[in-house]
């Protein structure tokens, strides 16, 4: 016996255990982790209604359906781009889906047509990145105004009511399977299947060289210009996504739904470790901030904390995790 634990603890195996504990502190997703769950011990003191179901449930609901949208705001991120649309894309989708369901077509196919004209919008902004050769700053903000007045101009600036949603559309908003809400189980799909491609195939590490260096990409091969565009696709097609999720949970489609998305989602990505820089980030890392952020606001509203103090926290969070940024992206370099 003696033998047997004399061949497994060897200095090497030690070292090596110690080497895996040192790269375990030093990942950014580790951090988060251990800060979410020292604000879940807080928060268990501070509020008894903290742990219950009930906020534990809306939480991930309010999570689950953005965080599709985080999914591809990282994406982008990490190919050095930005989208400040996100919030409008998502209620132009609810928008469009929702009046062509109004005028007789069938939810499915109002649906199927509202994705793809966020796609197309998508691809309208990624032209102008990849072709004119404009900033996706300037573009997606103009297109944020743009998408914004299309939803007020469609609607009077007034919510469409949907109130005749047939059931089975409704359930991908509301329904569960056993006791997991479908919306959670989209969320999870769209998450794992995403963070698997990032890190196994070839495309996404395209993703990765192309925000790391786009002229040294090019000169390897990479045909960055279509990898900026499918990136940009990608972020508004996930944002089509999500509208229509939300649609079929609130069984309304809300022109003005989506203000200060952006905040939110970018914040989570960067949080995560997404660089503005581009060429580095995760989706788990990206979920994990939006996680934190979530909670952070359940705990203010929880605490009774203003909504004005809440936007103000929100925005202090935001500047810390690009300052955390900036910083470890000029100690690497």
């Amino acid at each position: 016996m003696e033998d047997a634990v004399s061949l497994t603890d060897t200095p090497h195996t030690r070292s090596a255990d110690a080497s895996f504990i040192r790269r375990m502190l030093r990942m950014r997703e580790t951090g988060l982790v251990a800060i979410i769950l020292v604000l879940f011990v807080a928060m268990s003191i501070a509020s008894p209604y903290f742990l219950t179901w009930v906020n534990m449930r809306a939480m991930v609901m309010a999570f689950a359906v953005e965080g599709i949208v985080v999914v591809g705001m990282t994406i982008l991120l990490i190919s050095g781009g930005i989208d400040l649309s996100v919030g409008s894309v998502t209620a132009l989708a609810m928008v469009v889906a929702g009046w062509l369901f109004l005028n007789g077509v069938d939810p499915w196919v109002a649906s199927a047509i509202s994705i793809a004209v966020c796609t197309g919008i998508g691809a309208f902004m990624g032209f102008f990145v990849t072709r004119v050769g404009l900033h996706h700053f300037i573009v997606s903000l103009a297109v944020m105004v743009i998408a914004r007045g299309v939803c007020l101009l469609g609607t009077g600036g007034r919510p469409l009511g949907l109130y005749t949603l047939p059931p089975e559309f409704k359930f991908i908003g509301q329904g569960t399977i056993g006791p997991v809400p479908v919306v959670i189980l989209i969320f999870l799909a769209v998450v794992i299947g995403f963070d698997f491609m990032l890190r196994r195939t070839t495309l996404f590490r395209k993703v990765f060289y192309t925000g790391s260096n786009e002229k040294a990409a090019a000169y390897s091969g990479i045909r960055t210009k279509r990898v900026i565009f499918f990136t940009t696709t990608l972020c508004s097609a996930l944002c089509g996504v999500a509208g229509i999720i939300y649609m079929a949970r609130f069984g309304s489609a809300q022109p003005t739904f989506g203000i200060g998305m952006e905040l939110n989602v970018i914040a989570a990505a960067v949080i995560g470790g997404a660089s503005l820089k581009g060429g580095s980030g995760t989706i788990f890392g990206a979920i994990l901030g939006a996680v934190l952020l979530s909670v952070v606001s359940s705990s203010l509203a929880l605490l009774d904390v203003s909504v004005y103090w809440q936007d103000i926290i929100r925005g202090s969070i935001l500047l810390t995790a690009v300052s955390i940024d900036h910083y470890l992206v000029k100690k690497r370099a």
